[in-house]
């Protein structure tokens, strides 16, 4: 006995959901987790960078340029520089200054005090070349870091004498000191840069020899704000080094 039309229809159509329904609940699960796992990667990836875990990187993860633009240009990277500036003053003022003008306190500048920020949106955070980075900011004035600045003011006003150790050449030194003193920053001690003879020097080696000339002229390097490990680390250090993130680049 061959069963009703009825129920060949309804078999038919719960095979037909059976299906179709999984694979189509499957392709979207898919999406989102992708999407999850995108996320959850450039989180770590974001945690072994600021650790020092990834090394010497140079490039963003193609899967994470959206997450480096949002963490860059949100809110949570001001915060991060906020909280960063607050623990460099909460240490400054329990340093004991001598009033000798030798307690020092060593800034990097870009990324640290001036923001190259605009140019990498503006490239979507992808690679460039050092010859097109400069060659933009020669022609536009960068930013200023609000918790930069401030944190800069207060160190002067505690006492600090203030050196600027940066990686720029020294034939970029009209350029930096106008750009410096447009942002709002004045009465540095000092802007060191590469000269002729550093140019094949890795950061760490060059930043490592200015501070132990500092150290050698007897000043005494309290603390250090930088964006790149190779501004903090090496030989003749600060005995306080904080660091700023930063996603867009690696400096060794």
């Amino acid at each position: 006995m061959y069963p009703p039309p009825s129920l060949i229809i309804l078999k038919l159509l719960l095979s037909t959901l059976l299906l179709v329904t999984p694979s189509q609940s499957l392709s979207q699960g898919n999406h989102e987790d992708d999407h999850e796992s995108s996320s959850l990667f450039c989180e770590s990836w974001r945690f072994s960078v600021e650790t020092n875990n990834a090394g010497n990187w140079s490039t963003i993860p193609s899967r994470c340029y959206e997450f480096v633009n949002h963490y860059m240009t949100g809110d949570r990277y001001v915060s991060d520089l906020g909280v960063t500036g607050r623990n460099a003053l909460d240490y400054a003022k329990t340093v004991d200054i001598a009033g000798d003008g030798m307690d020092a306190w060593v800034f990097d500048i870009d990324e640290t005090l001036l923001s190259m920020l605009a140019y990498y949106k503006l490239h979507k955070f992808r690679s460039t070349t050092l010859k097109v980075e400069v060659k933009w900011g020669l022609r536009h004035k960068l930013t200023v870091l609000p918790a930069s600045l401030s944190l800069y003011n207060e160190i002067r006003q505690l006492g600090f004498t203030v050196f600027l150790l940066t990686g720029r050449p020294e034939w970029l030194r009209n350029q930096t000191v106008t750009n410096l003193l447009y942002a709002g920053y004045n009465d540095w001690e000092r802007l060191i840069l590469r000269q002729s003879y550093d140019e094949r020097k890795k950061a760490i080696d060059y930043k490592s020899e200015n501070r132990k000339q500092l150290e050698d002229e007897g000043y005494r390097i309290h603390g250090s704000l930088g964006d790149q490990w190779s501004d903090l680390l090496g030989y003749a250090t600060a005995q306080r080094s904080f660091k700023y993130p930063n996603l867009m680049y690696y400096a060794a």
